[in-house]
């Protein structure tokens, strides 16, 4: 039995998504029980948005879902890195393969992605 530790942070823990294959970063998000237990029933990622306030499945509306390929969980049981197979073009809402398409430079934001779909065509008003 895993015994995560999802009290730490008031029933939520963050989660890394990592391209299995590339070693990228592709996103952060939370899971609670709920996410968890969904996730290691299907193999398919699920999280809690903390802004809908619901669990939900990555992919769900644009068709990109993220298949799990291995799981880790840190030394506090309270973080958890999954190893997945990105379905799809992108893990980014914004249309960007990586959420990390950003970085700092001289104290400023510049994108350091490619776009790779339109969100508008994708999700139309349902972000």
């Amino acid at each position: 039995m895993i015994n995560l530790n999802f009290a730490k942070g008031n029933g939520l823990l963050p989660v890394i998504a990592q391209d299995a294959q590339s070693g990228e970063v592709l996103m952060m998000a939370f899971m609670n029980e709920a996410a968890w237990q969904r996730t290691l029933e299907t193999g398919i990622v699920h999280y809690y948005s903390r802004t809908r306030g619901k669990l939900w499945m990555k992919g769900e509306t644009s068709g990109n879902i993220q298949k799990v390929k291995e799981i880790r969980v840190d030394c506090d049981d309270d973080c958890v890195l999954i190893k997945i197979d990105q379905v799809g073009d992108a893990a980014c809402h914004t249309g960007y393969k990586s959420c990390f398409y950003r970085k700092v430079n001289d104290g400023d934001l510049v994108v350091d992605g490619v776009k790779v779909f339109n969100p508008e065509e994708k999700y139309g008003d349902k972000k």
